[in-house]
């Protein structure tokens, strides 16, 4: 029988003395200290006391005597210091007890006072013992560092809490604030947010410190970030959240430095630099990896393909190879460049410069005048660039200067040979978007037909195609660019040039990287690669060292195995940042949509389901979607309006809804 026992059990934490007013079948119906009742299966006591107030009495007297056990036992917990009773069990890796602790701290004669004040006193000590069973299991002093740990970054992390959030209020409210000492840990979890919201490390401190700032949303976080000074207002976060490599260290540049200031040694190349050499590129190129000469002779062209030599100047596997490979490629955004070598090399020692003497891996090729190939060679070379021109220069003069009307005639030879082969030609519009004055957007399409254009496309085609054949014929292990033929051929006749573009483009094969020497359908080729931007993009480098190699008749640096394992590792690399530089033009649409206040914008209907089309903005070329309206029927290549409902580049939010037809469509 259990009446008239004190009972304690566990609630919410926290030990609750009671007594046992009767039992009710398998329920203790017991009397807590607030004089309220409460039901308990006897399996949840903690402890029952062996001797038993009297029941009969009155309910005051009863609460009286309750509450001077509780009084007792707690001036015993007092007394009890669970530290030293630790010291004395924590080699003991055994269970104790509640009774034998007690006798270690008060002696042989305890009573339940006694044992209740030991439990009270490791059970609310939470360090030095767990509870188990009805038993205490002292931890180990690995366990309790731990505990100690843990509870000092809990007190770290709600000093923070309370101080950061002080200091956003203050700051959102534009009042002067002084920066808290966890200013940049409160910074750093601030960013996670923005960068990565639910998924952030650190989410759910994230959400508290804002909750007490008085951020509602976590978008808002942005702005923020803004205010404080931490971002621009136009922050790549790509580039956060990829961890792209913006700069370079003091000993990359040291090492980049001590390179460019060596001296050169060219006696084993082939002296090129009386040769008429140029450069087209666009105005703000400073990085020149490729350069062009024609010699005409008579009925017989000398072609002179250029590229610079980044293999000889660069170390397999030196500290400035570890960067490039790291980096894969240099990155050319809207504001910002960011090299895949440092620019003392990539704009300078290794760029082909106007009237610097250079190193390069030139593809000499005599033509007839139809075009005809009469024979080629791969060559060490020295050039030296005799003029740099820019595409707007070229098709200026192209017309009159009788080497580049010639190489305009060759590359339209050799353009139109590749669609007698099957070449896919898609002359999509390029589209940039450019800064101007106070930071307004301006989107440009620019054509990729213009007769500069077509010199430098055709003739790195051509640069590359040889370069494959090179390596294919000579056994050299390379990676070959390959693409099967598209999956459907759009009928061209009767719609719109655009969205025929559009629409085959959509068509094509996935490009594929190979090591057997395969067809690229695309460009009409029978064997492609890439190998003519060696200062832009490592895989470049890669085979044009395995050219280098072969020129030199020495092993190749990589073996086929060499070249997966370095696929393997850069291709989802690049495709990362293939995906940053297209969220990041999104961006820049969608904000000039924004700063233009458009309205109403023109669109192609690129293709529909049930709810939705895909439509193409013509002004930008923006893929996006627009909803189905009940009862609307648009077809496919259809001219359109849109209206801009509603558009936020930082959400990536655009809103569009059918307007009607273009004028005069």
């Amino acid at each position: 029988m259990n009446q008239g026992k004190i009972v304690e059990y566990i609630e919410a934490g926290n030990i609750v003395t009671t007594v046992c007013l009767f039992e009710d079948g398998n329920k203790l119906h017991l009397l807590t200290p607030s004089n309220r009742e409460a039901n308990l299966s006897p399996k949840r006591a903690l402890l029952i006391s062996g001797p038993a107030l009297n029941t009969h009495t009155s309910r005051d007297d009863l609460l009286s005597r309750l509450k001077a056990v509780i009084e007792r036992r707690s001036r015993l917990r007092e007394q009890v210091n669970v530290r030293d009773i630790w010291e004395l069990v924590r080699d003991e890796r055994e269970v104790f007890d509640f009774k034998y602790l007690a006798q270690l701290c008060f002696g042989e004669d305890v009573t339940d006072d006694h044992v209740s004040a030991i439990v009270r006193a490791v059970f609310e000590d939470k360090l030095y013992f767990k509870l188990k069973d009805g038993a205490f299991l002292p931890n180990s002093e690995t366990r309790i560092e731990l505990v100690l740990r843990e509870k000092e970054e809990a007190e770290q992390r709600e000093k923070a809490l309370q101080e950061g959030s002080r200091w956003l209020k203050r700051v959102l409210e534009g009042k002067a604030a002084e920066e808290p000492p966890c200013k940049n840990g409160i910074i750093d979890i601030l960013v996670e947010l923005a960068l990565y919201r639910e998924d952030a490390p650190d989410h759910k401190i994230g959400k508290e410190l804002l909750a007490r700032s008085g951020i509602n949303d976590v978008s808002e976080v942005r702005s923020l970030l803004v205010r404080l000074g931490i971002w621009e207002e136009d922050e790549n976060l790509d580039l956060l959240r990829l961890k792209v490599r913006t700069g370079f260290t003091k000993n990359q540049l040291e090492e980049s430095e001590k390179i460019a200031r060596s001296p050169a040694v060219y006696s084993d190349r082939e002296d090129l630099r009386e040769w008429h050499v140029f450069t087209i590129d666009g105005p703000l190129t400073r990085d020149f990896d490729d350069a062009l000469s024609l010699d005409i002779q008579e009925d017989v062209l000398q072609l002179g393909i250029h590229i610079a030599d980044v293999g000889s100047v660069i170390p397999v596997d030196s500290p400035l190879d570890q960067v490039a490979e790291e980096r894969g490629t240099s990155l050319y955004l809207t504001r910002r460049q960011i090299p895949m070598l440092p620019p003392v090399l990539s704009q300078d020692a290794l760029s082909l410069k106007k009237d610097e003497d250079r190193p390069a891996i030139s593809l000499i090729c005599r033509l007839d005048r139809a075009g005809n190939l009469l024979d080629s060679r791969f060559a060490l070379t020295l050039v030296r660039v005799k003029s740099q021109l820019n595409y707007d220069e070229v098709d200026t003069l192209y017309e009159t200067d009788e080497g580049l009307s010639e190489l305009h005639r060759l590359s339209g030879i050799m353009r139109q040979r590749r669609i007698e082969n099957g070449a896919m030609l898609l002359p999509v519009p390029e589209v940039y978007a450019e800064l101007g004055n106070e930071g307004k957007v301006c989107i440009r399409l620019v054509s990729q037909e213009s007769p500069s254009k077509l010199i430098v496309s055709e003739s790195m085609i051509f640069y590359n195609w040889m370069a494959a054949r090179y390596c294919r014929d000579h056994r050299v292990p390379a990676l070959y660019r390959c693409q099967a033929a598209p999956s459907e051929i759009v009928n061209l006749n009767g719609v719109n040039p655009l969205y025929a573009l559009l629409k085959q483009r959509g068509k094509l094969s996935p490009l594929e990287v190979d090591f057997k020497p395969r067809a690229h359908s695309g460009l009409g080729l029978d064997v492609y690669t890439n190998v003519s931007s060696p200062i832009r993009r490592y895989f470049d480098l890669i085979i044009q060292r395995q050219i280098i190699n072969s020129l030199l008749d020495v092993a190749p640096p990589c073996t086929t195995d060499d070249l997966d394992k370095k696929r393997m590792a850069l291709e989802p690399m690049l495709r990362d940042l293939e995906r940053l530089k297209r969220n990041r033009l999104r961006y820049w649409i969608l904000k000039w949509l924004l700063g233009e206040s458009k309205k109403t914008v023109e669109a192609l209907v690129l293709s529909s389901t049930k709810t939705k089309y895909r439509i193409a903005l013509t002004d930008s070329l923006l893929i996006t979607e627009l909803k189905r309206q009940n009862g609307q029927d648009l077809q496919e290549g259809q001219r359109i309006v849109v209206r801009v409902k509603k558009v936020d580049p930082w959400e990536d939010i655009l809103r569009l809804e059918y307007a009607g037809s273009p004028e005069g469509g």
